[in-house]
């Protein structure tokens, strides 16, 4: 999968909203809290995204894979170039990661976004 592609999915997601934030970064929202980050260019390779705490540690251990900048605290990786991932692997972390930020929404703010 590559950038582009990624960048596609999580346009995909119900309520997935996208803005600019600290003017160059590509931030994907759901219910205004992030899920997925990565920088405005179509060059660019590398994206963030939060994931389940007992897979942080497993995915920071890998190549190309480390804990995101002024995310980790939170259980956000980066990954440096989304070809160190399967094309499934990259689509079922970023489904995760919206997942887990809907998880933590409002069940009023949820049923609105589901319709």
């Amino acid at each position: 999968m590559n950038i582009k592609q990624a960048k596609a999915l999580c346009r995909t997601f119900p309520g997935a909203t996208e803005d600019t934030k600290w003017g160059a970064d590509l931030v994907f929202s759901v219910g205004a809290k992030m899920f997925a980050v990565t920088a405005l260019d179509d060059k660019a390779k590398g994206i963030s995204f939060k994931v389940d705490d007992d897979r942080f540690l497993e995915l920071t251990d890998r190549p190309g894979i480390i804990p995101a900048p002024y995310l980790a605290r939170v259980k956000w990786v980066h990954v440096e170039d989304l070809k160190t991932l399967s094309d499934i692997e990259a689509k079922e972390l970023l489904t995760r990661s919206y997942e887990l930020v809907f998880g933590k929404l409002t069940k009023k703010l949820q049923r609105e976004i589901q319709g």
